[in-house]
């Protein structure tokens, strides 16, 4: 709630309709470390990042680990989640040359899941996928990946079927050509980070503006007195929206992690 609180500002709730910052970059700055070890310094982003990698270890160790014939429902629900993106996104998507990449998949997945629920964690409320460095990093990852594939497994072709795609008119292959070209290797990483980048920041932004302004106008009801009223239905909706953001949760954890499939499976088969 900390964090929410920074939207306040100078809020004046006996003039304003709506509490918003001046800025609304001072939601995401964290530039002060908290603390130091030598010349690394760990803001609270990156000690968020570090937490996102150890819960994703904590939650496929304790879920895995068990060997009873009637595993416990944490054990069916962390296998079941493995099994989906193993089966529907990996092999699903990919083939059955999927399986080699899923071990990835499940990591990207798990990790952008955790790190976008940080967002509705209570004491947190923070994403840090909505840190542009992370989505970003993670999409150059992919990048790195479904290029090398595309090379390994056909060459010098993997260029040739992209700008010259023989399932395309003749007249149009050379447009098609340049728009494969340009998409694969320039706007892929670029649209996939943005995707997940600004789907969170969206949600962090409203959750704060709502949630924020209906707490202050509330609490303000001895100043200003039915006109706190108006903290009503901002908090109402501010609660819609939280639920509306665990659903946005999973789903963009689940599009990067598709998507990330898809690439590859067009390297893989770029004639496609």
């Amino acid at each position: 709630m900390e964090q929410l609180i920074l939207a306040v500002g100078e809020c004046d709730p006996a003039n304003d309709i709506i509490c918003r910052p001046e800025n609304v970059i001072e939601l995401f700055e964290f530039s002060d470390p908290l603390f130091t070890i030598g010349p690394l310094g760990f803001t609270r982003t990156v000690i968020l990042i570090f937490l996102a990698m150890f819960i994703v270890l904590a939650l496929l160790y304790f879920g895995l680990r068990g060997k009873g014939l009637v595993p416990s429902k944490f054990g069916v629900a962390i296998e079941s989640l493995v099994v989906f993106v193993r089966d529907e996104i990996a092999v699903g998507i990919i083939g059955p040359d999927g399986i080699k990449y899923y071990p990835w998949l499940l990591s990207i997945f798990l990790f952008i899941l955790v790190g976008n629920a940080f967002e509705v964690t209570p004491l947190i409320n923070f994403p840090i996928t909505s840190r542009m460095a992370i989505p970003l990093g993670l999409s150059l990852l992919t990048w790195v990946i479904f290029v090398f594939v595309g090379f390994k497994k056909n060459g010098l072709r993997y260029v040739g079927d992209l700008i010259w795609p023989t399932s395309v008119p003749l007249a149009l292959r050379p447009l098609v050509g340049l728009i494969e070209f340009v998409s694969t290797f320039i706007l892929r990483p670029i649209t996939l980070a943005v995707r997940l980048f600004a789907n969170l920041v969206a949600g962090h932004l409203m959750l704060t503006l709502l949630l924020v302004s209906g707490w202050v106008f509330m609490s303000s009801v001895g100043d200003i007195g039915l006109r706190a009223l108006i903290g009503i239905p901002w908090y109402v909706f501010g609660l819609g929206i939280y639920l509306f953001e665990v659903v946005v949760i999973i789903l963009q954890a689940y599009i990067f992690t598709l998507l990330s499939a898809v690439y590859v499976q067009t390297s893989v088969h770029p004639e496609h």
